[in-house]
């Protein structure tokens, strides 16, 4: 009789639970359809800065909204594939620059699983067929500029993607314990391991010039979108290249922080939304960013507790911090962020897109009175 009791205890909470989530989702879906309304016939310009696969999974949403799309993409990476072919070949890491290519494409079912292709087994396990594609047309051109263009060109990609810089860098942490780490994918392993925090982040070399065309979008865009993605080795990179910060303040664009969902262990850990604004003021100086696109939803138990057992915690936002933000002069927008997959968490790349359009196009109808 108990277990009768407890089972349909269970089948009372999971359809609650159930209901529940179908009115968010509702909620969501009614709450996109307004602001695709209110979205007129101009496709503003949107500069995307960052890397990683919040950049990827954001731009895939973005591209259904405007083609005047530019992702500037960090080349710090020296993990996985990626740090590969950067050692052997001496290219600039393709990882995130592919996955900016593959999300901003427009090609068929079956090519799109062969780019995302990883080999299995003998020398090239773990490498993604895209990596080797994107290393042949550099092969090819013997400029990686170029076989990023090229590869953009073969996919007929919406909008377009430039790395950052040409240059070979590195991305070195200074820790609070003193100690120095090098290389993007030693960085988190080494934070945990020692038990400190991050206190700065800086290039090596420190005067890495950016593209032309990296600065010459950021100044010419209706709206800088910087993030989603890791703070300190996806984000930071871009910020840091010679140039790329000084364009920023000079745009008269909007300039939006996409806020993380969840902290990164041995990145941003106990970080909340302020805490990643003041990390981008102590590195960049004030006043970068004028407007924080935060998440106000509390993850359902389950999820949380898969990432809380690798030390992650959610990032939200309370009273105290946005009073500490607009006290700052930074407009908070707060939403439903989340979009939850086979229990991984990804931003909502359809629901942010449809807000930094919004956004973008309200500052330029201001401009226009």
């Amino acid at each position: 009789m108990t277990s009768v009791i407890i089972f349909i205890g269970l089948v009372g909470w999971i359809f609650s639970i159930s209901v529940v989530f179908l009115y968010l989702k509702e909620k969501k879906e009614n709450s996109n359809k307004t602001m695709k309304n209110n979205i007129k016939e101009e496709k503003p310009r949107v500069v995307v800065i960052g890397g990683g696969t919040g950049q990827s999974v954001f731009l895939r949403g973005l591209k259904h909204y405007t083609p005047n799309i530019t992702a500037v993409v960090t080349v710090a990476d020296d993990g996985g594939g990626s740090g590969v072919l950067r050692e052997d070949l001496g290219m600039l890491p393709p990882g995130d620059i592919r996955n900016c290519l593959l999300s901003l494409a427009n090609m068929e079912p079956t090519m799109d699983a062969v780019m995302k292709y990883r080999f299995t087994e003998g020398a090239l396990k773990g490498q993604s067929f895209g990596n080797l594609f994107l290393a042949a047309m550099n092969g090819v051109y013997g400029n990686f500029e170029t076989a990023v263009y090229k590869m953009s060109e073969v996919f007929a990609i919406t909008g377009r993607v430039l790395p950052v810089t040409l240059e070979d860098i590195n991305l070195i942490a200074n820790l609070d314990n003193g100690n120095i780490v090098k290389g993007e994918s030693n960085i988190p392993n080494q934070v945990r391991s020692q038990n400190t925090k991050i206190k700065s982040i800086e290039l090596e070399p420190k005067n890495a010039k950016p593209l032309d065309e990296v600065i010459k979008s950021i100044k010419n865009t209706d709206i800088i979108v910087i993030g989603p993605g890791s703070l300190y080795t996806s984000i930071m990179p871009n910020l840091l290249v010679d140039g790329v910060i000084d364009a920023i303040k000079e745009s008269k664009a909007p300039k939006v922080y996409i806020s993380n969902i969840m902290t990164q262990p041995g990145e941003t850990d106990n970080f909340n939304v302020v805490d990643h604004i003041n990390a981008i003021n102590k590195h960049c100086g004030k006043d970068i960013i004028d407007i924080v696109i935060t998440n106000n939803e509390v993850l359902p138990k389950p999820v949380f507790e898969i990432y809380n057992k690798d030390g992650a915690s959610q990032v939200l936002l309370d009273k105290k911090q946005k009073q500490t933000l607009e006290d700052m002069g930074i407009k908070v927008v707060e939403c439903n962020l989340v979009e939850i997959k086979s229990n991984y968490i990804r931003h909502d790349a359809d629901y942010i897109s449809n807000v930094v359009v919004n956004l973008a196009l309200s500052h330029i109808y201001d401009n226009e009175k």
